[in-house]
């Protein structure tokens, strides 16, 4: 991604251009009791102050914000530390060391100062948390990998200053936060917790139940407030300035609220985050909008909007149905889920990835597995030493929200027990997060083969502590010099296929995607460059048996001549048979042509 600077054009050229009109009319659909023109004058000032400025012409949608070169790396920023060095300087050492080459993007979760939920309970937003670093730690970081920070628009921690100042009655902070009564219908209310939805606390004007999705110490503000949404402005240009270029809307699915409602994809938080893109798209800065929104498939994709709302979304159902594929030793689920997806509009991507700091949901998979396929992998997981945490449904009843356990230790075993091949599955998962249609992203402890925590989890009381070890780095460094240790192994070859990936045009995110109907124990997909000069037939077995597959299943065109660009062995199109080991992964591709 590359800024760009279109001849610093003034703001009052850029007023006369469609964004004017653009932002009044998102303005009358947020807030139609307001003065949309004032609105506008105050949020473009929040989004430019004086040292920045617009571009004449706001981007268009197409597919030059990204490539096959593009990779993200998912990290804490004290995911690596030795007790000697500020983390983020530990991180920064193991990126440039290990990771170069390899992924251009690094994710750093919140990275602010906080009081709970490792990071997402943000008691100031705009410093860097002094137990990680400061401002020119993130700085140098931006400086070698595009960034994404976490904008963590929808609550705030219920111990920094603003929510001290709702409770002193001090502006403009105590219109900040969004009050309900125990008497109001919550019934509707759609939860991703079991905790209770209201806190009671006192103010200034007496007692008052605030909203607290997540937690009593994460307090929801309210975005029926105007001045919520321009104080998020300004901290999102404090973060542009500091050169982060990817913004990941945390939980952004919930920050409207109306009692009565579900509270979860209303209207206007469509429209929040089409004004947010109305901004980026005339930032000179080249900003890209990541909503995290766990949830079923076509709501999750409904923030792609009209091509005007996120320019990337979480490919949430890929981590349990790639988990179901590798345990069951089937991708007829797999499979069907994904011929049915759709391609991602032009300027959009699917960002794809099997782990993260946070549990494997099971959310976005209802309706996709089936009820029993979905308890036989939540046994297994548990089997393995996982965990399982729960949500609260609108009947009082409870249900699997996320599975707690690391991607490598869920694959230590299948449906029929553990078995000596955890290592090849694990690859082989993750294999097909690089093959499919968007970018992929990686959680540091894939990389790592970090085992479960069960130590934090006792330590912490919380399930996702669980896949959130923090790495000694001399400790680390030693198992990554030891070609035996798991460490070295996974991260030696998934770098090499993630490099392998990097030069292949028919991996670029928005390259022709097509599902392949094959035997049920190989996930299969073709994938052809934009200039259609390069095809990728990418199979991948999630089986403990050796598959074999005609060329004539692929299609391959006649008088090509065809290589696996992970192996480098050569066929013709006339090849028998190709062969699949168990977990085995084949590119294979047409050779180009120089």
């Amino acid at each position: 991604m590359n800024d760009d600077d279109p001849n610093a054009p003034n703001m009052q050229e850029m007023m006369k251009q469609g964004f004017s009109r653009r932002l009044h009319d998102l303005l009358i659909q947020i807030y139609p009791d307001h003065d949309q023109s004032d609105l506008a004058e105050r949020i473009t000032e929040a989004f430019w102050p004086p040292h920045s400025h617009a571009r004449k012409i706001g981007r268009k949608p197409g597919n030059g914000l990204w490539s096959e070169k593009d990779s993200v790396l998912i990290t804490y920023g004290n995911s690596v530390e030795d007790q000697t060095h500020k983390p983020l300087d530990v991180l920064h050492d193991f990126l440039i060391r290990h990771l170069r080459g390899v992924v251009n993007g690094v994710h750093i979760l919140p990275f602010f100062p906080f009081t709970s939920d490792d990071g997402f309970a943000v008691s100031d937003y705009y410093s860097v948390s002094t137990q990680l670093g400061d401002w020119s730690d993130i700085t140098r970081i931006a400086g070698d990998f595009h960034l994404m920070s976490d904008l963590v628009l929808n609550h705030v921690s219920s111990q920094g200053a603003w929510f001290s100042n709702y409770l002193q009655g001090k502006a403009p902070h105590d219109r900040f936060f969004f009050e309900a009564s125990p008497e109001d219908d919550l019934a509707p209310v759609v939860r991703p917790r079991t905790t209770p939805l209201l806190r009671q606390v006192t103010t200034s004007e007496g007692e008052r139940h605030v909203w607290c999705t997540f937690s009593h110490d994460q307090v929801d503000l309210d975005f029926r407030n105007p001045e919520v949404l321009i104080e998020m402005l300004r901290i999102i240009r404090l973060h542009i300035d500091k050169g982060v270029r990817i913004l990941r809307l945390d939980a952004v699915a919930f920050v409207w609220k109306e009692i009565g409602t579900s509270c979860i994809h209303l209207p206007q938080t469509h429209a929040i985050v089409q004004l947010l893109r109305l901004m980026c798209d005339y930032a000179t800065e080249t900003v890209v909008l990541l909503t995290e929104t766990n949830v079923p498939r076509s709501e999750n994709l409904s923030y792609f909007g009209n091509r005007d709302e996120a320019h990337a979304v979480y490919n949430f159902t890929l981590p349990p149905l790639i988990l179901h594929a590798m345990q069951s030793g089937t991708a007829r689920y797999l499979r069907e889920w994904q011929a049915a997806m759709p391609p991602a509009q032009l300027g959009c991507a699917y960002l794809n990835f099997t782990a993260s700091h946070d549990g494997i949901g099971m959310r976005p998979a209802e309706g996709v597995l089936p009820p029993e396929e979905k308890a036989r992998m939540i046994d297994t997981v548990r089997g393995l030493g996982g965990l399982v945490s729960m949500r609260a449904l609108p009947n009082g009843g409870e249900e699997p929200y996320e599975l707690n356990c690391s991607y490598f230790e869920a694959m230590r075993g299948t449906f029929a027990g553990e078995d000596h091949y955890q290592l090849a599955r694990f690859i082989c998962s993750q294999t097909i997060v690089m093959s499919l249609e968007g970018i992929p992203a990686f959680y540091i402890h894939s990389f790592l083969a970090t085992p479960n925590d069960h130590e934090a989890v006792e330590r912490r009381g919380m399930n996702r502590a669980i896949n959130r070890h923090r790495w000694h780095y001399p400790d680390l460094l030693s198992r990554l010099a030891d070609p035996g240790s798991d460490q070295s192994r996974v991260l030696s070859e998934m770098s090499r296929r993630l490099r392998i990936r990097a030069r292949q045009p028919a991996f670029h995110p928005n390259a022709t995607q097509f599902t392949l109907r094959l035997d049920d124990r190989v996930f299969g997909i073709w994938r052809q460059s934009l200039d259609r000069s390069q095809s990728i037939f990418a199979l991948h077995n999630v089986s403990p048996e050796e598959v074999r597959i005609s060329p004539t299943e692929i299609n391959l065109i006649a008088d090509e001549a065809w290589k696996d660009a992970l192996t480098g062995e050569t066929f013709g199109a006339n090849a028998s048979e190709f062969v699949l080991a168990p977990y085995q992964c084949r590119w294979i591709t047409n050779v180009q042509r120089r």
